[in-house]
């Protein structure tokens, strides 16, 4: 990797046909930095669950969802719990498909399986292209809005943004964070507005969602993630997940 300001730019070595594979096993907590890469990328991970951050969005991946990342987009990517990661790199002149933006992409068996074999090492050119022209007329985008919000800056508010991203749980109001940091409330809530344009209930709430995503995706019950995420009810955290999303939690890797 070249650095090249705050952003590292990552080219994966030029393939026979228009895809290059590159395999690892990711330890749990582990992350690669903010980086680009002049191809297109497919994000998946074989075991576990990946997770991919572009800007304020937040992509998680368990092994029937990949991301696709256009070229010279800027992104992290990691895993809380461990995972065996494949990096797709695809030369953009050589694709056939054109995703504009980010986009979860849905993994069948048949893809899964395309995957695996595109990555074999020996496969000679010719097959390896009917192969990926086959996989590349399968790439379908499954739409869903990311979650994620952008971290407030000033220093009281910063510190309330790590307290709830360590513990989404936590039950302490908008007052009461405030005089933990020596503000007033209207101080605190301004912060937030200006600094990441929501309010303080709304980021506190994509937070706490974005917190349920991967253990929605390791399959944990609705009743154990709504707890663990700071609501008390199942219903209560469906009602804001549908909200926010748009579907229900239990449609959000299935739908």
């Amino acid at each position: 990797m070249l650095q090249n300001g705050q952003t590292y730019v990552q080219a994966a070595p030029p393939g026979p046909t228009a895809m290059v594979f590159g395999a690892g096993v990711l330890p749990a907590h582990f992350w690669f930095g903010v980086h680009e890469h002049p191809q297109h990328q497919i994000a998946w991970a074989a075991r576990g669950v990946i997770v991919v951050e572009v800007g304020d969005d937040r992509w998680v991946l368990p092994p029937t969802r990949a991301l696709w990342i256009p070229g010279g987009i800027r992104h992290e990517t990691g895993t809380t719990e461990g995972a065996e990661m494949r990096g797709i790199y695809v030369e953009p002149d050589r694709c056939p498909v054109n995703f504009a933006a980010p986009a979860m992409l849905r993994v069948t068996r048949l893809v899964r399986e395309l995957f695996e074999h595109l990555g074999a090492p020996g496969t000679e050119a010719a097959r390896r292209e009917r192969a990926e022209a086959l996989l590349f007329d399968l790439l379908e985008p499954v739409d869903v809005i990311p979650i994620g919000a952008h971290p407030p800056t000033d220093p009281r508010a910063r510190q309330v943004a790590a307290a709830l991203t360590d513990d989404p749980s936590d039950p302490r109001t908008l007052s009461e964070f405030a005089a933990a940091v020596a503000t007033s409330p209207r101080t605190l809530a301004r912060l937030f507005v200006d600094e990441t344009g929501v309010t303080f209930g709304h980021w506190r709430t994509q937070i706490r969602l974005a917190a349920s995503l991967p253990l929605l995706a390791a399959g944990l019950p609705i009743a154990r993630i709504a707890g663990r995420v700071g609501y008390a009810t199942p219903s209560a955290y469906v009602a804001a997940f549908r909200r926010a999303v748009g579907v229900s939690p239990g449609k959000y890797f299935t739908g």
